[in-house]
């Protein structure tokens, strides 16, 4: 076992089929009624990296949405962002939508977890699958 922070485990193992939580840069806007992990304590600690690595061994992801601007604005982040998705959650369906769309759609997530992260579009939200 991986995770240590009680915060997001307890939101991971109430997650239903299709239900989804953020993981965000520490710019993201959180909207009111969508509740706040923030684990963020200095520029960069944690990295969204880093935090979505240990959160991808707790959670089974059926499918991704990330901002389609991380590709041109921070290709090394997408690209790893891309290796790290095919080893943990091999076949995972990858969405991209505007920065602002995806955004909008924080709103629907169960909780979204604040990192330190400063690299721009560092954000995804992580829909959940099922185990059998």
């Amino acid at each position: 076992m991986r995770l240590l922070n009680s915060e997001i485990s307890y939101e991971i193992a109430k997650l239903g089929h299709t239900d989804h939580i953020c993981i965000g840069d520490a710019g993201l806007p959180i909207p009111d009624g969508v509740k706040r992990i923030d684990i963020a304590l200095e520029r960069n600690i944690p990295t969204f990296m880093g935090t979505l690595d240990v959160v991808l061994d707790e959670m089974q992801v059926e499918e991704v949405i990330i901002a389609s601007e991380m590709k041109k604005v921070s290709p090394e982040l997408y690209t790893d962002l891309l290796e790290l998705l095919n080893k943990k959650c091999q076949g995972v369906r990858i969405e991209e939508y505007p920065h602002l769309q995806l955004k909008k759609a924080t709103q629907e997530s169960k909780a979204i977890i604040r990192t330190g992260e400063c690299t721009p579009y560092a954000n995804i939200i992580l829909k959940s699958g099922v185990a059998f």
